[in-house]
């Protein structure tokens, strides 16, 4: 009997539809003693693409951790990148962002600070300014002074020590301080000289104020107000500006003062008035202001120095001898109280001897110019003679009745 599946030894497979065909398993007739065997008709498979082959040698596949790792690493970076643009669209200016200020170019020379601009020369300066403190009876003076020499002397104004008890205290720009003693006053110039014992002084430079003109630049260094280390800039509104000033019941001071808009208050007495190149050129000493009595005085620039010339004169006598020489022409002028001049200043008198008298001058004479300089109140004959040093040469120009003459008048020092 063949079976299903079975193949005739002559290699065709019988037919289904042949009377002889027999399926086993379909046959109720069936012996089940019957030596057989059941072959079940394969199930035909559907062409399928081969399994492939793996590798063992290469590397395996990712695993979840490491997934996540590179995502995290992605995700930070993206971000920083983006924080790094943001950065500099929001700096640089972005589409659509506001630009501020212009593109950066070169420093200007102003902002260099060179040692001839103003920034330069207070810097060179200020190392030797002071501020003086002096107690007296009626309480602390304070005001400005300048270290004159190495060996520690310093100018300052008279008025800054006058009623102290001959000591001061002299703070220095570093604000140190140090004690100093009096070495000697002049109340008719407003000049004094102290001394204190230090060393590694750096003293000024000192200028030459008969070489001023109107507008030069100018600089006031001092304390004004207790405010030390002040510097205020200014121009050289005046030259030879007689002064005539004093406190009641005090000394009656004379100077040709220059003249300057800088700012000057309270405190800056003493202090120094530099010119351009950083050399000084006065000494800050009075203001004018319009107060009314009993009220304090400010800076409404008008503000007056003793012209250096004078000043480092006069310093030099006192250090040398104690006291200061007085430069005079040996002539009387009419009081304050004298009714107003209309040009000129008439001699009272003239001293037999003196250098008016050795000129030729005599009483009654009007001077209108002394050394170029045209005099209309007697303030400005004694102010424009104790300018200059004694045994300085002048010209004076006078007038004796209608005629005008000239002569030239030899100064000296006064007796006393």
């Amino acid at each position: 009997m063949l079976t299903g599946g079975a193949t005739p030894a002559g290699g065709s497979r019988p037919d289904r539809n042949s009377p002889w065909w027999s399926d086993a398993l379909a046959d109720p007739w069936r012996d089940p003693a019957a030596p057989a065997a059941v072959v079940l008709p394969a199930v035909p498979v559907p062409e399928a693409e081969p399994e492939p082959v793996v590798d063992p040698d290469a590397p395996g596949r990712p695993v979840l951790k490491q997934v996540l790792l590179i995502a995290v690493v992605a995700a930070l970076l993206a971000g920083t990148l983006g924080g790094a643009l943001g950065y500099t669209f929001a700096v640089r200016g972005g589409a659509g962002a506001t630009v501020l200020g212009a593109k950066p170019g070169d420093v200007p020379v102003v902002a260099q600070r060179k040692p001839d601009s103003l920034a330069g020369v207070a810097a060179r300066v200020l190392p030797s300014v002071v501020t003086v403190r002096v107690g007296g009876a009626a309480g602390t003076s304070e005001g400005s002074g300048f270290i004159a020499s190495a060996d520690g002397h310093v100018i300052t104004n008279d008025h800054v020590v006058a009623g102290g008890t001959g000591t001061a205290t002299v703070i220095f720009n570093d604000g140190s301080s140090a004690s100093a003693t009096l070495v000697g006053r002049d109340p008719e110039s407003d000049i004094a000289v102290i001394k204190v014992n230090r060393s590694g002084l750096r003293p000024v430079e000192f200028g030459d104020s008969d070489a001023l003109a109107v507008g030069d630049p100018v600089l006031a260094i001092g304390s004004p107000l207790s405010l030390a280390n002040t510097v205020t800039a200014g121009i050289v509104s005046a030259l030879d500006r007689t002064m005539r000033a004093g406190e009641p019941g005090g000394p009656v001071r004379y100077y040709a003062a220059i003249q300057t808009d800088a700012a000057v208050n309270h405190g800056n007495s003493g202090g120094p008035l530099v010119d351009g190149a950083g050399r000084v050129i006065g000494v800050n000493s009075t203001i004018k202001s319009l107060v009314a009595e009993g009220q304090e005085a400010g800076n409404i620039g008008l503000a007056f120095a003793i012209p250096i010339n004078q000043a480092k004169r006069i310093t030099q006598d006192i250090i040398g001898t104690g006291k200061a020489r007085r430069t005079v022409i040996g002539a009387e002028v009419p009081g304050p109280g004298a009714a107003p001049s209309t040009g000129g200043v008439r001699l009272v008198a003239v001293e037999p001897s003196g250098p008016a008298a050795g000129a030729g001058l005599k009483a009654g004479d009007v001077i209108l110019r002394l050394a170029g300089r045209p005099l209309n109140e007697p303030t400005d004959l004694i102010a424009l003679v104790r300018k200059f040093a004694p045994g300085s040469v002048v010209t004076v120009e006078y007038k004796r009745g209608t005629d005008r003459q000239s002569a030239s008048v030899t100064l000296a020092a006064d007796a006393k």
